[in-house]
């Protein structure tokens, strides 16, 4: 396994963890705020084109979601608050769709880096499920870590670059 699909980053200790759950600026601003995310970014993964732009994905037929590729530093914050804060700020009940937007690029999906995180996403979606927070079953996907494409620079810290953005998060 390489280094990007282990989930570590560069041998800095640090690690990434990847999040589709809607439309990727509001996803990316909420993991921005949580002390110990060195970086993020936004993209595509999970599809079957290779270098897909914005335009492509928006045609909901190449396969991938938009999602943010987070990384972070496991002395500061676990994976398991990653997996808080993605259900926190999404609903992962309502298959290829969040808030307004509609398609397969929104769904609902962790991309693991490595067994633990499969196994910790897992567990999160079994507790979910447990609990009953939700009145509809939880649809979020639990993938392995594909080819990450970033997107287009203005994407990139969207809510930063345009104050007064908005999104359904």
């Amino acid at each position: 396994m390489n280094e990007q699909m282990s989930g570590v980053g560069q041998g800095s200790g640090h690690l990434k963890a990847t999040f589709a759950a809607g439309c990727f600026w509001g996803v990316e601003a909420a993991f921005r705020r949580i002390k110990g995310v060195i970086s993020t970014r936004v993209g595509y993964t999970g599809g079957h084109m290779q270098n897909p732009t914005y335009r492509d994905v928006c045609t909901d037929t190449t396969g991938h979601a938009e999602a943010v590729e987070i990384t972070y530093d496991p002395a500061l914050l676990s994976y398991g608050q990653l997996l808080e804060e993605f259900f926190r700020i999404h609903d992962p009940t309502t298959p290829d769709r969040q808030g307004p937007d509609f398609g397969s690029q929104y769904r609902s999906a962790i991309f693991y880096h490595d067994d633990t995180q499969r196994a910790a996403a897992e567990s999160s979606i079994m507790q979910l499920e447990k609990s009953r927070r939700y009145r509809q079953p939880v649809v979020t996907q639990v993938v392995p870590a594909r080819e990450f494409y970033e997107a287009e620079e203005y994407h990139q810290q969207y809510f930063e670059k345009n104050k007064g953005a908005r999104c359904h998060i």
